[in-house]
């Protein structure tokens, strides 16, 4: 049996090092036996140095089998295999993750929030203001395939370096546009924000698979979403407060640039500290899955199979649509909230924000608590319907709540809507992880995003037409039918926890539900196991 400490914790010393895969007693090798190069042989398998093994393509897709196109083994992944051992570098790498993700997702929603005032100082209409939010949605379609190429090829430090840099370049650019006929230059620095978004959001489960245990990983993964859930709640609460609604236009240029200059201090700094404290991958593999996972993986893997396989899973299909309903719900509504509040509350953009902070404060806490019991729990199925329809339910009652005239009342409901909505966010990335394993965490994420940033870009679009033909309320019962209709299909998804399956998986399980058969044939030729 294997006995695995759930956190054990990597040293700068030499301890002693645990093996994750004992030798079956069960299975002897023949003495003289050779490895075909082109076959990625299950760690629980003991085998001589000359034989050629040939596993059958019926093995068990969470064991030793890989899907076509993973057969050779990297060399990419850390340097022992059969040690289990977390890192204690691992908080810092999410904690830095999470920072610079939270200034993209700040810069994201900096004009939505204060969408009026900006509009009135560029002189543009209010589509072309919600185009500055919709475009971090239109630029993350065409460029996730090849940034989710760029993850697997280049690994985790470059798309991170590449992500940091791009969100800091994209904050100065906007210094360059404090005049009020210069709003292509803020569109620029908009679109190269955007671009950084690409290198960004499918990187929370990746991160909490190559660096967190088995019992962490699903926290570390709400860590790293809670970042961007912060940046946009501050990009609710400080623009209305660092840019007030003013007519004065040398005044209002002024409190702009206060708060373009802050982004980009703090965008530079954590630029700088992306250089100094990530690091591609721990010393040694933090879970069984995630050590078979870089035993199974290869530099020659086909890429465009691997999204076949994605797409041939009914399960993962189906999340894929219903979590885009949801997140594109959310993007829609923190697009729209500043319209929605002030046409009920003239005058009250600081309270908006607040409100849009409540939506977004009370998500990080739901997304927080989600983590830690699906990490107790590992019931992915039943907690990500219940928060689905609880969703549903926090929005019919902000919906019909809005109009009443009475702001506590939209803050109450507005707080309870987005601890679900937002709560659900990272709830979709581990499940998608557990369907989808051995996948890359990077591909499957990005396909998410993907959906998300579709029905992103079609319910601001068709809400903002909506509510402004025909008020808030017809808006927000758009939204509410398409939430009914994820919630039904999400009751549909089968919980195959793949991940889950190969973190208990041991070597006498593996060969216990194998059947080995060997046949000996003379020299020169080899001895061929067919599992």
């Amino acid at each position: 049996m294997v006995n695995e400490d759930p956190n054990p914790v990597e040293r700068d010393d030499n301890p002693a090092q645990e093996s994750a895969l004992q030798k079956d007693p069960s299975f002897s090798a023949a003495p003289s036996v050779s490895v075909h190069p082109s076959v990625s042989v299950h760690p629980s398998v003991s085998v001589h140095p000359n034989v050629s093994i040939q596993p059958s393509t019926s093995a068990h897709p969470s064991s030793s089998a890989q899907p076509s196109g993973l057969t050779h083994p990297s060399s990419s992944g850390p340097e022992d295999l059969g040690v289990i051992k977390v890192s204690r570098r691992r908080w810092l790498v999410v904690l830095v993750f999470s920072c610079y993700s939270m200034c993209n997702a700040f810069q994201w929603i900096q004009y939505g929030s204060i969408n009026n005032i900006f509009m009135n100082f560029y002189g543009v209409s209010t589509f072309a203001i919600d185009w500055l939010s919709m475009c971090y949605m239109l630029t993350y379609i065409p460029l996730l395939l090849p940034v989710a190429w760029l993850l697997e090829k280049f690994g985790l430090r470059t798309i991170a370096l590449t992500g940091s840099a791009l969100n800091c370049l994209g904050a100065w650019v906007k210094l360059g546009s404090l005049q009020p006929h210069l709003f292509p230059v803020t569109v620029v620095g908009q679109v190269i924000c955007s671009v950084a978004q690409v290198f960004i959001l499918g990187m929370p489960s990746r991160i909490a698979s190559v660096w967190f245990g088995a019992d962490e990983v699903s926290t570390a993964c709400s860590v790293a979403v809670f970042g961007n859930q912060l940046g946009i709640a501050i990009g609710f609460l400080v623009p209305p407060v660092l840019v007030p609604n003013i007519k004065d236009q040398e005044k209002l240029a002024y409190h702009i640039s206060i708060m373009f200059y802050i982004i980009g201090g703090v965008a530079t700094l954590l630029f700088i500290l992306v250089v100094i404290v990530f690091k591609e991958k721990p010393k040694h593999a933090p879970s069984r899955a995630q050590s078979l996972s870089y035993a199974l993986s290869s530099p020659d893997a086909s890429y465009l199979s691997s999204i076949v396989r994605l797409f041939k899973n009914l399960n993962f299909v189906l999340l894929v649509i219903t979590y885009g309903l949801n997140a594109g719900a959310f993007y829609a509504l923190s697009t729209l909230l500043n319209r929605m509040v002030i046409s009920h509350f003239p005058g009250e953009e600081v309270n908006a924000g607040r409100i849009g902070l409540t939506i977004v404060i009370a998500g990080m806490l739901g997304a927080m608590l989600s983590g830690i019991w699906l990490d107790k729990s590992k019931t992915y199925k039943e907690t990500t319907l219940v928060v689905y329809i609880m969703t549903l339910v926090g929005m019919v009652i902000y919906t019909f709540t809005l109009n009443l005239g009475h702001l506590w009342i939209v803050f109450v409901t507005a707080g309870v809507m987005g601890f679900f909505m937002t709560g659900y966010l990272p709830l979709g990335f581990e499940f998608a992880a557990e369907l989808t394993y051995p996948e890359s965490e990077g591909v499957s994420s990005g396909l998410l995003n993907v959906s998300a940033q579709v029905f992103g870009i079609i319910f601001t679009i068709s809400q903002g037409q909506i509510i402004d033909n025909y008020g808030t309320l017809p808006g927000n019962i758009f939204l509410c039918v398409f939430l009914t209709l994820g919630a039904a299909l999400t009751a549909f998804i089968r919980a195959d926890l793949r991940r889950q399956k190969a973190n208990k998986e041991t070597p006498e399980t593996i060969l216990a539900n194998k059947k080995i058969e060997v046949t000996i044939i003379p020299p020169p030729r080899a001895i061929i196991v067919a599992f």
